[in-house]
């Protein structure tokens, strides 16, 4: 053995590189500094590659849609600017609803949180319910600030989402009276844009297809902006409510910049008899049909969003105690599903009887909720989501219809804005009545069978006694006597 301590015969000796001997140590360092710089490189390329490739295919996408929303005559009336705020709209929502389903609004699952919202939902919606009816007047009287109101909607939405951004990182307690003022102002909006819509008719398309155009447009805005807004919450809900408020800025802006033919009243005229040129408030027979029977799934609708909201986080299916949030998810996302599919159906159905869809609607309603209550598990909560998305939308579009057939041309807007604010009610009573419920799916799920019965029961009711004759309860009329002989002639 050497006196350095190593063996000559060992393979450590001569493997070891001598850098004094001009041994490899640099080469390898250049060769894999090369290496790496190389790699970096063409990793940039990539993602330059990709990030081009990705901003061709949205641009593009961008593209096919504008051209989607202005085919048929839309560009030239201005329609395609309402179907592109509409998609604004539904895409500041969405992400609202994201900001919402992770905070002390869902999560908050107590009794006193329940008696909290219950109190917040009286003194904030109630009202709604009581200056509701006077939005669609107000847009008879003062037509010309349809665009304002419109904004103003928007303008409120977003005020209210920078509002709660901050109650949310200070936990303050207007966070409640500032989410139910964004609902509500929600629901204004829909009453203002149905408002407008016949003002930017094409000749091209009829009203239904119009608003089945508009109602994709918002699936489309919803289903882009989520992802964004999912993003924005990996930060926090609040900074999900600083993105829907810049979102809300933009529909502020682009609602004021609306053709100025949503403005005109030009050719309009109330709802109302045209006999006695009387305003009124009554609607045809059978739109005034058509409009109480969507009262029913327009009241399920608000009942679920307050009701399984609540019942989900306190009384989870058995196995999702530790997942409420995508239970939750789950269910809103099949009434999402239901909602597209209506859509769907409605643009590709050939012929739908109106009269006859609102009555299946409602009566499909009342079988979920009843199939629901006595068989509670995913599967049945799921389809409940999908069943009353759909049948809403399904009911909506045939009172569409209903009015565009029932109602003269120029009482469009009118009808629009008193029938949407009807339906708002509805909403308003339902997410009441599903803060009262106990949560006890059995029951409340039962509770609302038997309220869409009774609800069913008496529009069916109050139909069979429109279509008697008038003097059907009085004495029978003598005969009339025979006609007369004309003069001239035998008759």
């Amino acid at each position: 053995m050497s006196t350095d301590g190593h063996d000559p015969g060992s393979p450590a000796g001569p493997t070891a590189p001598d850098p004094a001997a001009g041994g490899s140590t640099d080469g390898t360092g250049r060769t894999v500094g090369q290496s790496l710089g190389s790699g970096a490189k063409a990793t940039a390329r990539g993602v330059r590659a990709t990030a081009s490739a990705t901003g061709r295919a949205g641009r593009a996408t961008v593209r096919r849609a504008r051209r989607a929303a202005g085919a048929q005559g839309a560009d030239k009336s201005g329609l395609n600017r309402l179907i592109e705020l509409h998609a604004c709209s539904a895409a500041g929502d969405a992400a609202v609803a994201i900001a919402l389903a992770g905070t002390i609004f869902f999560a908050g699952a107590t009794s006193e949180a329940r008696s909290q919202v219950a109190l917040f939902l009286g003194l904030t919606m109630l009202p709604f319910a009581i200056v509701a009816p006077l939005i669609g007047p107000f847009l008879d009287r003062f037509s010309h600030g349809r665009r304002w109101a419109i904004g103003a909607t928007f303008a409120i939405r977003g005020f209210l989402c920078w509002v709660l951004a901050g109650a949310i990182a200070s936990e303050s307690i207007w966070f409640y009276p500032a989410a139910l003022g964004v609902l509500v102002s929600s629901k204004a909006y829909g009453v203002t844009r149905a408002a407008a819509v016949p003002r930017l008719l094409p000749r091209e398309i009829t009203l239904v297809k119009a608003n089945g155009r508009v109602s994709l447009a918002g699936v489309v805005g919803a289903s882009v902006s989520a992802p964004l807004a999912g993003i924005a919450a990996f930060f926090g809900a609040e900074w999900t409510l600083r993105y829907a408020f810049l979102v809300f800025v933009l529909g502020t802006v682009a609602a004021i910049l609306l053709p100025a033919r949503v403005d005109s009243s030009e050719g309009e005229q109330q709802v109302g008899d045209p006999a006695t040129g009387r305003r009124g408030t009554g609607m045809p027979a059978k739109v005034a049909f058509a409009l109480r029977v969507n009262c029913g799934p327009r009241w399920l609708s608000g009942f679920l969003t307050m009701y399984m909201a609540f019942l989900l986080r306190a009384e989870p299916i058995p196995g999702w105690e530790d997942r409420t949030t995508l239970l939750i998810g789950l269910v809103i996302g099949g009434a999402g599903l239901g909602n597209t599919l209506g859509i769907l159906v409605a643009s590709m159905a050939r012929r739908i009887n109106p009269a006859v869809m609102v009555v299946v609607a409602l009566l499909a309603d009342i079988a979920i909720c009843a199939v629901t209550a006595v068989f509670y598990n995913l599967i049945t909560i799921v389809a409940l989501g999908l069943t009353a998305g759909l049948m809403q939308y399904l009911a909506k579009v045939s009172l569409d219809s209903t009015i565009q057939t029932g109602v003269p041309a120029r009482s469009h807007s009118s009808a629009f804005a008193r029938g949407d604010t009807t339906l708002q009610l509805a909403w308003v009573i339902g997410g009441f009545v599903g803060i009262a419920m106990p949560w006890i799916p059995q029951l409340g799920l039962g509770v609302a069978a038997v309220v869409l019965s009774a609800w069913a029961v008496f529009t069916l009711g109050a139909r069979s006694l429109l279509k008697r004759p008038a003097g059907a309860d009085s004495a029978p009329a003598p005969p009339a006597p025979a006609d007369p002989p004309r003069a001239g002639g035998s008759r």
